[in-house]
């Protein structure tokens, strides 16, 4: 899969991943560099330290080097795959210590950083714009809901207790409102 860096953009990361199945360096290297940036954004917004964030980094492009083999492209995108590793992974850490971030993520941007955060820098990317663009679609507390599990590492559970609604009402709407977010990510 040895490619120019001119190609390297009409490479998918479905085919990139197939290749590293395989133990292709140069398709596991372009890999990391098109995915990093936007795994490490959301550990860091998983995690409350950026250490953790980075050792977690680290792990999963561990498993995708030892475990390329088990992405299904008939069951989501590559991209979905690598985020999904990568927020459970988060999760576990963040379960392993019993530590909650402690402060909400919105107060995250009034930490003076002369560098661009990751949120920053994976917004900056394409495929960052359009789930942000697919994610305005949906209806605001959907949106709401999905953002909080997904980038605050909050379970059905917890999100359940803050909205005083059900479990199931919860898992329900969640559901949908990411199976419209695929819809629209297509």
């Amino acid at each position: 899969m040895a490619a120019a860096p001119e190609a390297d953009r009409e490479i998918s990361l479905d085919r990139a991943l197939e290749a590293v199945a395989g133990g292709d360096r140069t398709a596991f290297e372009l890999v990391y560099q098109r995915t990093s940036v936007k795994l490490f954004g959301v550990a860091l917004r998983i995690l409350p330290e950026r250490q953790e964030a980075e050792e977690v980094l680290q792990e999963v492009y561990l498993t995708v080097w030892r475990r390329a083999g088990a992405f299904d492209p008939a069951r989501g995108t590559a991209m979905t795959w690598l985020i999904t590793l990568a927020r459970n992974r988060a999760l576990d850490r963040l379960r392993q210590s019993r530590r909650r971030p402690s402060d909400p993520i919105e107060l995250a941007g009034e930490v003076a950083d002369p560098e661009p955060d990751a949120e920053q820098q994976a917004m900056a990317s394409d495929e960052a714009g359009r789930i942000a663009w697919c994610l305005d679609r949906l209806d605001g507390d959907d949106a709401r809901m999905i953002r909080t599990a997904f980038f605050e590492g909050a379970s059905y559970a917890d999100l359940a207790t803050r909205a005083a609604r059900p479990l199931g009402t919860i898992k329900s709407r969640i559901r949908r409102a990411l199976i419209r977010l695929k819809e629209c990510l297509a």
